[in-house]
């Protein structure tokens, strides 16, 4: 049983020598442990310094793609390099390396497919009270949209099974730890959240940049993550609402219209008329939606075959136009 955890970085020279030190070396139940870089483009010298630490493995970027990319492109490595399980954590040593082993154990037990860290976001110290209450928010709503409770939706300390690695799929340019969770709960996975601890503080966050923007990109990514993979309940619902309100409308000009009142209230006619026909082209979207959602899913299927198939190759694996 192979472990491979593999660490996004961006400029983390500094905070690296510590990530890697706080790392196990050795687990129950496992049988090799391996570290994967992903070094974004970074301007510092992250890359040379992980070679120093004697990283197994080290993929470079020839710019800066962003979080999500690396996450994604991380996991195309691990499973190149033959992980069993693969657990991705922070460069910038916030999570307790120690509590690896809890991370695999729910996967080791046969329980998950997907296992989270629980940082307890509504008491961390080093959140102000603004981002905790933001947090405790942002991951109910995406437990709605998962359709599980989530307890921390944003919390990048993670663990995936070979499979459950295979069938996700990141498009987000943002970061993944939202959509893979929508994923997870769109297709079925077993998904475990169990506690963890954070280090202190070693810089601030590059993805909170400020509270409008987390906002802003956060709920910007869950409706689009959710619509993408329930069309059918976006749509309907909101065309639905819409032929209500118009038939609401309809029902309140024929009160009057029967009263002998009807002239002076056709505008409620026409708005009823409107909303109705609204109503009816959106759910015909949801419809249209749902079936492209379909062949989406066939595509999905096409590509975890692929991967897999990839994966199983000897050769090694590296991103196109990267070192």
């Amino acid at each position: 049983m192979k472990l491979i955890i593999q660490i996004p970085c961006y400029n983390e020279e500094t905070t690296l020598p510590l990530t890697l030190a706080d790392l196990p070396r050795s687990l129950p139940g496992i049988d090799a442990i391996e570290i994967l870089v992903i070094d974004d483009g970074s301007t510092d010298r992250t890359a040379e310094a992980a070679r120093a630490l004697g990283v197994d493995h080290i993929i470079r970027h020839a710019g800066n793609r962003g979080l999500a990319a690396s996450f994604a492109d991380g996991l195309d490595a691990a499973l190149a390099a033959g992980a069993d399980i693969i657990v991705n954590t922070d460069a910038d040593n916030q999570y307790c390396g120690a509590d690896v082993e809890a991370l695999v154990a729910p996967i080791l037990a046969g329980r998950a497919d997907m296992v989270v860290g629980d940082r307890g976001v509504a008491a961390l110290e080093h959140f102000s009270p603004l981002k905790r209450t933001l947090q405790r928010v942002g991951s109910w709503v995406v437990g709605r949209a998962a359709g599980m409770p989530i307890p921390d939706a944003t919390s990048g300390f993670r663990a995936f099974t070979r499979e459950a690695a295979l069938r996700l799929t990141v498009l987000s340019d943002y970061t993944y730890t939202i959509e893979t969770l929508i994923q997870a709960g769109a297709r079925r996975m077993r998904v475990v959240f169990t506690p963890v601890r954070t280090n202190p503080k070693t810089r601030d966050s590059r993805l909170m940049r400020s509270v409008p923007s987390f906002l802003t990109l956060s709920v910007v990514s869950i409706l689009r993550f959710y619509t993408m993979y329930r069309p059918l309940r976006v749509f309907g619902g909101v065309g639905a609402a819409l032929a209500l309100a118009g038939g609401l409308l309809g029902v309140r000009f024929l009160y009057y219209y029967t009263g002998g009142r009807g002239g002076g209230h056709v505008q409620s006619l026409i708005l009823a008329a409107i909303l109705i026909i609204v109503g009816f082209q959106t759910a015909l979207v949801g419809l249209v939606a749902d079936a492209v959602a379909n062949g989406r899913k066939i595509g999905e299927e096409t590509l975890y075959r692929l991967r897999r198939r990839d994966a199983a190759a000897p050769a090694p694996w590296r991103p196109a136009g990267d070192e």
